[in-house]
């Protein structure tokens, strides 16, 4: 049954393939699909047969009140279209990596005439080579550390000219092979950072052949030092390849697939197999995948997996036969530029290598099971205890907290953390700048924050009250009110805070105290006397975390604010340039090192030759 608001919507979707978008109330997107013929599968979503077996489903459809299209030539077409939707919106009702995090990348600067080996995030057109994902940050060091071991390179930022008069100490401990100090040429180098790629790719064979030849030549040549360091380097070689495991004597570049479900929680393991060889694995928590069949999971999971990987094998082997296998070998085609297969496994070696893979993650989501619980329950305690000390009528589990950043009263910045069952909920952050107030005057800053706070509340309780379908969306934020308020400071910003609270009529509602800093008191409405929790306790090391984020969160915008500030106040300086002049150069050139770098006749193209040729007088040359 479709409802009466959906119903015309329903009825003229075309027939076309395309991606299809459900809205909710208060207009965020909580749901995105693709389909071959658009009108027949989001017609399908309101079938009372799949509410009654998919939950989620139904659940789902109870909150579309919109529904938006966008057609496209071709079924590959509509896949490549959904990813970046997903990607932009992260609906909820979406199957997803948890957290929907970037996991980290090692990332080879290839483009440098001297590469090194840094971790990264964001992989980018820029000529470097990246390998990855792995899952844990501390897994991504812990391999740098092990390849910088064998195979020695720069970290330092240095120019490399090659007779620089002393190597730094990473020289003397072998962990750079000092071309600063001519001790390899350029070629040397780049050889020694190829033979780290080939590594990383699965070369290992290769690597140790080359180097046993170059340790053979340099004996020869009574070149015994070089040598030695070929033999140093060949033995941590052997040491880390005893591990690697040779699973394809026929070679061949291969991702196993599996994953291990409980109680909604699904963990997928990756095995990677580079030239025969398995290399390593790593795991994946999904979101969103609770009431979803394992088809779903899995074609998510691949999904989201390949949207960000750096690398795609020639075959990917899962624990089935996906339905849409083959438009996902096209997507995946494009990206790798060859070939690509997915299969299930084939073969007792296959099989063996998905059971494997399947093993791991029902261990791996095992652990994590009890450490989610442990992590809870310690969290719930903490939280126990803060609400005791402090007597609050509830658990605040949700505590915002506010602090002013600013400098002689200038680029005067509030900021708003949000902490949710005592971990951080940074998407809930946000920052005020503060205007009007004269001087550096920290009580009538917090005023100003707190009001435009709770003004927000308010406007977002009234807006839930009259929201249509369809209509945009508020800031969620702004509509939940905190179970506890934490403002740095003493009396003065406790008083300034409870009048706030007063004026929208909260004060018996949100539980708000005092931390000042200087002996970590805690003020508390209607007492004289300041309360300290003992510096042993929990609950005191959450209540300083919270503290110190607000502080560190308030000191980051103000100090943009100050730059901004100060920016503006340099280019105002110069001769002939006023706000829209300062506007207009910073759009065309980025910053004012970019306005100082640009010749007299780019600037002439966004203001007046004569006051080109000011501003670069004004400036010099970069």
């Amino acid at each position: 049954m479709i409802p009466e608001h959906l119903e015309a919507t329903v009825r003229n979707l075309p027939t076309q393939p395309g991606c299809y978008l459900f809205y909710d109330a208060n207009g965020e997107v909580i749901y995105v699909g693709k389909a071959v013929n658009l009108r027949n599968r989001v017609r399908s979503y309101f079938n009372p047969n799949v509410w009654r077996t998919s939950p989620k489903t139904a659940r789902l459809v109870r909150q579309i009140h919109r529904i938006e299209f966008v057609v496209r030539g071709s079924e590959l077409e509509a896949l490549i279209q959904e990813a970046e939707l997903i990607k932009k919106y992260r609906p909820r009702y979406n199957i997803r990596l948890k957290d929907d995090k970037r996991y980290p990348y090692l990332k080879i600067t290839w483009q440098d005439d001297f590469p090194t080996v840094t971790v990264t995030r964001r992989i980018e057109r820029d000529g470097a080579r990246y390998y990855g994902p792995y899952s844990n940050v501390k897994a991504v060091y812990a391999t740098r550390d092990a390849l910088r071991r064998m195979f020695p390179f720069l970290t330092c930022d240095r120019v490399i000219t090659g007779h620089d008069t002393r190597a730094c100490l990473y020289y003397d401990i072998k962990l750079c092979n000092g071309p600063c100090i001519g001790a390899v040429s350029r070629e040397e180098y780049r050889a020694n950072i190829q033979r780290l790629c080939d590594f990383l790719e699965g070369k290992s064979d290769a690597v140790m052949q080359e180097l046993r030849q170059r340790m053979e030549r340099a004996a020869e040549a009574l070149q015994f030092e070089r040598a030695a360091e070929y033999r140093d380097q060949l033995r941590a070689l052997e040491h880390v390849v005893e591990k690697q495991r040779i699973v394809n004597p026929a070679g061949g570049d291969q991702d196993v697939i599996a994953f291990a479900r409980e109680d909604g929680d699904t963990c997928v393991q990756v095995l990677f197999i580079r030239n025969g060889k398995l290399l390593g694995q790593e795991y994946f928590v999904l979101d969103g995948a609770e009431g979803e069949d394992d088809q779903a999971v899995l074609d998510a999971f691949i999904k989201r997996f390949y949207d960000e990987a750096a690398y795609v094998p020639q075959e990917v082997i899962l624990p089935q036969q996906l339905e849409e296998a083959k438009i996902i070998e096209a997507w995946l085609r494009q990206k790798r530029g060859a070939a690509v297969y997915l299969r299930p496994p084939e073969g007792e070696t296959a099989k063996s290598l998905v059971e494997l893979a399947q093993q791991n993650a029902r261990e791996q989501l095992a652990v994590l099971r009890a450490q989610w619980r442990e992590d809870a329950l310690r969290q719930e305690a903490v939280l126990r205890e803060l609400q005791e000390a402090l007597d609050l009528p509830r658990l605040p589990t949700r505590i915002e907290c506010y602090d002013v950043s600013n400098t002689q009263g200038t680029a005067i910045v509030g900021s708003m953390v949000v902490f949710v069952h005592g971990k951080p909920s940074k998407r809930d952050y946000r920052r005020f700048n503060i205007r009007g107030v004269q001087g550096p005057n920290d009580f009538e800053s917090m005023r100003q924050m707190l009001h435009r706070r709770f003004t927000h509340w308010r406007e977002a309780q009234e807006a839930q009250a009259l929201t249509m379908p369809g209509q945009k969306r508020r800031d969620p934020t702004w509509s939940i009110l905190p179970d506890l308020i934490i403002v740095d400071g003493g009396k003065g910003q406790l008083n300034v805070a409870l009048e706030v609270l007063r004026a929208f009529d909260l004060a018996h509602v949100v539980p708000v105290i005092a931390l000042a800093k200087q002996k970590e008191e805690i003020f508390l409405p209607g007492r004289a006397e300041s309360v300290l929790l003992p510096r042993d306790a929990q609950s005191f090391y959450l209540v300083q975390r919270i503290r110190d984020e607000a502080h560190r969160y308030g000191l980051s915008s103000h100090r943009r604010q100050r730059e901004r500030l100060g920016l503006a106040s340099q280019l105002d300086a110069l001769p002939g340039v006023g706000p829209a002049r300062r506007r207009k150069l910073l759009a065309a050139f980025g910053s004012l090192e970019g306005i100082r770098a640009a010749s007299v006749d780019a600037l002439a193209e966004i203001v007046p030759r004569s006051v080109a040729e000011a501003i670069k007088d004004a400036l010099g040359d970069a």
